[in-house]
């Protein structure tokens, strides 16, 4: 089959948009020679399982699934009986941008909590963490925070602690949405276990899709005790692969070494680059009417434009409204998103702004 896309469309969308790093590519080529186990009795699989012990500690054990709303859905329905319920921050990806899976496909009830960068903290968690032994209230038993969040923002260490001994105290486990848990890694400049396993966190959905794999995420339990039936929940739930070994081939490319790191702090680099540069456009006065909206902590910027300069910079480079009515989007940067990618973005939002 010969290339039918334009390989030199350069977008800031998503983190999805980009390809496969070349070393996941190569490793699920060299998963592919003849046959192994299939549903995860592979050797891929197998050594899956000791790289997580490296990074998240021995007893740490995972779960290979199809995506991320797989691993959210089928954790946390882990984690809860049929009357359970989640808080989470009302931006969290489980409860705006699943199409109602948690719901739907879960059966969980979200308790969603407004926040205003995304994080959840103690006090936010007690407007919603009540009603235990009312049965007229769906009973809250989880707290379900994403690092990075879905506004670029992240915990520390403190944070992730904090809440952790808060959920724990009122009787609660703490699940982790890390969809771009290794961009946060990058930028907090720690190892994953600190601010998981280390920080309290009992279950934790790891993602690779969005830091250069094809597909494919991880269930990863840090506490035993807070999931169960996991073994018969991801085939109930259709993320069981029967060819599971490429996927976890994938995951083994980019955590066995430093490609998951290597990736993550690239994309980090680039928003930073875009946001400097905007900076600088603005101080220099080429750069006209943007504001930023979140602070630049992952790989994520988050910005308002004057009216109808989006649209006209989306002839040229993919963006999606995150809030259209106003004018605030969002630009995404990846592992393969280079200088020039930036440089020439940053060109068009001063043409455009200034334009405007």
């Amino acid at each position: 089959m010969t290339t039918i896309h334009d390989p030199n469309l350069r977008g800031f969308a998503s983190d999805n948009y980009s390809g496969i790093h070349p070393e996941v590519l190569a490793a699920i080529a060299a998963a592919n020679e003849g046959h192994q186990v299939a549903y995860g009795e592979d050797d891929y699989t197998g050594r899956l399982q000791q790289v997580f012990a490296r990074h998240f500690g021995e007893g740490a054990e995972a779960f290979p699934v199809f995506n991320g709303t797989g691993a959210n859905v089928v954790g946390l329905q882990s984690m809860l009986p049929r009357w359970g319920a989640v808080i989470a921050a009302s931006t969290a990806h489980i409860n705006v941008d699943e199409g109602g899976a948690p719901e739907r496909v879960g059966g969980i009830k979200i308790l969603g909590v407004p926040t205003d960068d995304g994080k959840l903290t103690p006090e936010l968690i007690d407007r919603e963490a009540w009603g235990w032994g009312d049965e007229h209230r769906a009973q809250p038993l989880v707290v379900s925070i994403t690092q990075s969040t879905e506004l670029g923002t992240l915990y520390s260490v403190d944070e992730v602690r904090a809440i952790a001994e808060h959920a724990h105290g009122l009787g609660m486990h703490l699940h982790m949405d890390g969809a771009r848990i290794s961009n946060a890694a990058a930028s907090l400049g720690l190892p994953l276990r600190a601010f998981t396993r280390d920080a309290g966190v009992d279950v934790l959905s790891f993602g690779g899709t969005k830091n250069g794999a094809m597909l494919g995420e991880a269930i990863v339990v840090l506490n035993p005790e807070a999931s169960t039936g996991l073994t018969y929940l991801r085939k109930l739930d259709m993320q069981l692969a029967s060819k599971m070994r490429f996927v976890s081939a994938q995951l083994v490319a980019l955590l066995e070494g430093d490609l998951w790191l290597r990736n993550a702090s690239h994309s980090n680099a680039m928003a930073q680059r875009l946001r400097a540069g905007i900076e600088a456009g603005i101080a220099a006065g080429s750069i006209h009417g943007v504001e930023f909206t979140q602070r630049t902590q992952a790989n994520g910027v988050f910005a308002t434009l004057p009216d109808g300069v989006a649209d006209r910079l989306r002839t040229s480079f993919r963006f999606y409204d995150w809030d259209a009515a106003k004018n605030e989007v969002r630009w995404m940067c990846s592992f393969d998103t280079s200088e020039n990618d930036i440089d020439a973005f940053l060109a068009a939002i001063a043409r455009e702004t200034s334009a405007a």
